[in-house]
């Protein structure tokens, strides 16, 4: 039986390699997450037949009651809300480790790691890595959760010794593993468990919104290294695996994602460490009160149209307006009329990796005409029109100009070099980073106010 179990778990490790695989492309995304629920079901069905399962009853109440309660989720989250889902996903994941640590911290003998007051050393630290992560991804995620939720402002916040407290916190959690290790206390555990969690709070908050995009990948990595510790100490071997593909994978595109927006890795992981000056500046999220150009549906379809090319880039707007299938006619409209449509993705559009990319796949936008910010970028300057749907941040030529600003130095989209720009907004507030927008009052921009799926469907009707 353990060597079959053993063959079973390396199957749905390779369907878990492979699906992350499939992953990496919009093409091939539907298989790859097809070989991870396939991965999945041969690691928990595994798992449920192994001898020393106890309580079947118990396990399928919780599955049951989790799998009712994600199903209800499911039918129910919205495309906008996807980034926050996840935060709390992740939050779930840590707390889960945490559990798990705590169970075999107090039944040992369960998992064949020693008797209570005699676990090996290894084992208590591997529980007790897993319970700091856990920890660590719990609170940082409700964090990350509130942010985008908008329960919690999206500013950074900051105070005076901020990152020598958490650097003190860090020190003190060493010493307590290392104690925990030692003299195996219930009450050490207890106060791991405290002080990540209070560590994982202070780690986020003084991350901006700008960033969040990054911290919501850094901590799907959190998650995954959680699982990881954990797994050692279940000796699970599907556990061990999928964690440490969770975490490289998270810990990869976050350091993909930094590199994209000019943000140091390790400032993020240090909870924006060094921070403090880029992020005390900028214009805040006050209007400011000057004069822009503004025009109607209309006018956007008369400039479109006669046009020979258009980059459209998409925007949390979009999102919230659920847009995508209104600008996808808009745009099969206009290469009708023999306009070139392309549309320009920047890394951290919307609030998590990839928000973009799944909203066009879902309203079936060609893949081809899909272009990341490094291969678009250069052809704003010879492009005639760039329609801009709800992407404030990513488009703000501040991130160029001005060191006091959250954004400055952060890649951003170089519409302003096209000949006409149209900005589709509902109104001129700024963005999630808190910035006005420059943009707004250049004189190539053309402001088109309003609800971004009435704004394209009105254009979609100008045309027609």
């Amino acid at each position: 039986m353990e060597n079959l179990s053993a063959f079973a778990y390396l199957a749905a490790a390779i369907c878990f390699i492979m699906a992350l695989r499939g992953l990496s492309s919009p093409e091939t995304a539907r298989r790859g997450n097809m070989l991870g629920i396939i991965g999945m079901v041969i690691a928990v069905l595994t798992t449920l037949a192994m001898p020393n399962v106890l309580s079947y009853e118990l396990i399928l109440a919780g599955i049951v009651i989790g799998g009712g309660i994600g199903t209800v989720i499911a039918r129910k989250i919205e495309m906008t809300a996807l980034p926050q889902l996840v935060a709390a996903f992740h939050s779930l994941v840590g707390a889960a480790a945490v559990f798990v640590a705590g169970a075999a911290f107090y039944a040992p003998e369960a998992y064949n790691i020693g008797e209570s007051g005699n676990i090996a050393v290894a084992s208590l630290l591997e529980m007790g890595l897993g319970t700091a992560i856990g920890a660590i991804t719990f609170s940082g995620s409700l964090v990350a959760f509130g942010k985008l939720q908008g329960i919690f402002r999206s500013a950074p916040v900051t105070f005076a010794g901020q990152h020598k407290l958490n650097a003190l916190l860090g020190l003190l959690m060493a010493v307590l593993l290392v104690w925990f290790c030692m003299d195996q206390n219930p009450s050490t555990f207890w106060m791991i468990v405290i002080l990540a969690t209070v560590l994982g709070f202070l780690l986020i908050i003084p991350i901006g919104g700008a960033d969040m995009p990054v911290v919501v990948s850094m901590l799907n990595s959190y998650s995954g290294w959680a699982a990881c510790g954990i797994g050692f100490t279940l000796a699970n071997t599907a556990l061990i695996v999928t964690g440490a593909l969770v975490g490289a994978s998270g810990a990869i595109l976050s350091y993909i994602m930094c590199k994209g927006m000019n943000r140091s890795i390790i400032n993020v992981i240090l909870g924006g460490f060094g921070g403090e000056d880029s992020s005390a500046g900028g214009a805040g999220g006050q209007v400011e009160d000057r004069p822009v150009k503004s025009g109607s549906a209309a006018d956007a379809a008369f400039i479109m149209k006669n046009a020979s090319s258009v980059i459209i880039v998409p925007g949390y707007g979009m999102a919230v307006a659920q847009a995508q299938h209104a600008l996808r006619e808009m745009a099969d409209l206009l290469k009708e009329e023999g306009v070139k449509v392309r549309y320009a993705i920047h890394p951290v559009a919307g609030r998590m990796p990839g928000h973009m990319n799944v909203l066009l796949a879902e309203a079936s936008v060609p893949y081809d005409e899909v272009l990341e910010l490094e291969e678009i970028n250069r052809d704003f300057a010879q492009t005639e029109v760039v329609f801009v749907i709800g992407a404030n941040d990513v488009t703000n030529p501040a991130a160029k100009t001005d060191k006091a600003s959250p954004i400055y130095g952060m890649p951003i989209l170089d519409v302003e070099k096209a000949q006409q720009v149209l900005f589709v907004k509902r109104g001129m507030a700024a963005g999630y980073a808190g910035v006005q927008n420059e943009l707004f009052f250049r004189d190539n921009t053309m402001m088109l106010f309003g609800d971004a799926k009435h704004m394209c469907e009105g254009i979609v009707k100008a045309m027609e």
